[in-house]
């Protein structure tokens, strides 16, 4: 027993006061512990600081006390203030794109940076509900958090068009070996076990051989999965597929000058020298490569309509060589939309003809298309893209087939961060391609966190992922989600390699998606419903 007066004791004091804070002591605290969650995000990756965030969190919904509707009520403040302190430190970077033209949204700057973490944090607040609606004395306690947080997270990358940015699993995803069990368990297993186990060192704060042996076993699994993970790593040979030669090209170029119309054939032709450049993996350059690949958005200008344009590529591009480049297509708009553009990866040969398409399916709102597009263009707001009427959405996600390569699921930008949605109807591909423009976000956390949520998707799929970003950060990853070449962030650059091998056996995670999740969900809330002491059977 520790003496009263011990330092330890005087500090587990302090923290078992925050359940009887009250008031704006309480939210304040809630924020806080939001907040320094953030850093368990890219680019910091201090993933063990979830341990202070959990565990205040615990605390503060255990001072939720009263009735019934006072407990809840009190639940969804603690869950608000911890999910906006989370979010606004964790997605403050989406202000950066209101910069581009200052002088046309800089005004909108606040209430996008605002607006955001407040929207994602009711979904916190749900999830705080539930917890403390299921909520106990003992370590089980910690189960209803996890399951409740997994259910709300889920919805909040499912409800009206998702937006499962940063969700808690993230924090594991950034390391080699537990990354790996996304594999099992995908991102939302991986937010399950991330919120159960980084809890359980408050369990300490009441000593006692139940809260050691609770602690110790959390620590087992996350070790456990650590040495699964490099086990993994460690017995699955590294593969190629034969005579695929990719190159990858990262312009660098500033948002504010890439869709400069006025400089399109300025921007072709420096795209087409550094694509063409020697480097020590291909010294002779383009000759040595077969499939070429641009990022999103590269062309300023509608291909179709500068003739130029093919010319150019043809005069470059050696005859073995096939461009994937993302750029905006014209067509006939899909029936129920109105606009003629699409967000598009074009397949174009070496004679500078396009062979085939496929179209973005998941705009993005505000940024792509406006909701109540002509009313609110009509009242002089525009979305940051500033293409008259949005763009129209591709019908559903098709496999991609690119000369040489083999089939290729194609995802443009954040399409890539929707777990369980990157495959298409058909044929299963053999590697994901993934073409982003964070050039709207500077050098911000936001395209490290991007990159994070692309390379899991790699682990979850076992497929291989290549990314082309703009500015960064692009990429070869083998289907464990390690790195075969990339580049870094705000940098002028080629990344050349082989394609990797898919894996011959789908991961459990990539077969089983919902199923797995059901089943650690059922698992937790029957054991949160079956322990006594819980908010449904009696005052908590």
């Amino acid at each position: 027993m520790l003496p009263t007066s011990s330092p330890v004791a005087r500090l587990r004091g302090r923290f078992l006061a925050l359940r009887f804070l009250s008031g704006w002591r309480r939210r304040l605290a809630a924020f806080v512990a939001g907040a320094i969650g953030a850093l368990a995000m890219p680019p910091f990756g201090l993933w063990p600081v979830l341990v202070l965030s959990f565990g205040v969190l615990v605390l503060l919904i255990d001072g939720c006390r009263g009735g019934l509707k006072r407990r809840l009520w009190g639940a969804a403040g603690v869950g608000l203030w911890f999910g906006f302190g989370y979010f606004l430190a964790s997605l403050w970077w989406i202000g950066d794109a209101f910069l581009v033209e200052a002088d046309v949204f800089g005004w909108l700057l606040p209430f996008a940076v605002l607006a955001m973490p407040t929207g994602l944090a009711l979904f916190t607040a749900l999830g705080a509900v539930l917890a403390r609606l299921l909520w106990s004395k003992g370590g089980v306690r910690l189960f209803a958090l996890a399951f409740s947080l997994t259910v709300s997270e889920w919805l909040r990358g499912h409800v009206l068009t998702g937006f499962p940015w940063n969700t808690f699993g993230y924090a594991f995803a950034q390391s080699d070996l537990l990354m790996q069990s996304a594999a099992l368990v995908g991102i939302w297993g991986l937010t399950f076990f991330a919120v159960l186990l980084l809890a359980s060192p408050v369990l300490l704060l009441v000593p006692g051989r139940r809260s050691l042996a609770a602690v110790a076993g959390a620590a087992l699994v996350l070790a456990g999965a650590a040495g699964w993970g490099g086990w993994r790593l460690a017995s699955t040979p590294f593969e190629v597929v034969p005579g695929v030669h990719l190159r990858v090209m990262q312009p660098n170029l500033p948002q504010d000058k890439k869709f400069a119309y006025g400089r399109r054939r300025e921007i072709l032709a420096d795209y087409l020298a550094l694509s063409a450049r020697p480097s020590p993996t291909y010294p002779a350059g383009l000759a040595d490569v077969t499939v070429l690949i641009w990022p999103e958005s590269a062309f300023p200008f509608v291909y179709e309509r500068e003739p130029w344009a093919a010319e150019d590529i043809a005069a470059t591009l050696p005859p073995n060589v096939t461009l994937v480049a993302g750029a905006v297509r014209i067509d006939l708009p899909p029936p129920g939309q109105h606009s003629p553009f699409f967000n598009a990866i074009r397949v174009i040969d070496a004679k500078g003809r396009v062979l085939r398409n496929t179209d973005k399916v998941h705009l993005v709102p505000f940024g792509e298309y406006l909701p109540f597009q002509s009313f609110l263009e009509s009242m002089g707001i525009e979305q940051l893209t500033r293409v008259r009427g949005g763009f129209s959405s591709g019908s559903t996600l098709a496999g991609l087939n690119v000369p040489g390569a083999g089939l290729a699921a194609p995802l443009v930008c954040y399409e890539v961060i929707f777990s369980g949605k990157v495959i298409p109807v058909g044929p299963r591909p053999t590697w994901l391609l993934n073409l982003t423009n964070d050039a709207w976000f500077g050098t911000t956390p936001g395209p490290y966190q991007h990159f994070v949520q692309a390379r899991l998707r790699a682990v979850e799929e076992g497929l291989p992922l290549v990314r082309a970003a703009n500015t960064g950060i692009s990429a070869i990853i083998d289907p464990l989600g390690r790195i075969v070449a990339g580049s870094r962030l705000g940098e002028t650059s080629l990344v050349d390699g082989p394609l990797p091998r898919p894996l011959e056996t789908v991961p459990v995670a990539a077969r089983f998606h919902l199923a797995v999740l059901a089943g650690l969900l059922i698992a937790a809330l029957a054991l949160a419903i079956a322990t006594p002491g819980n908010g449904i059977t009696r005052k908590g």
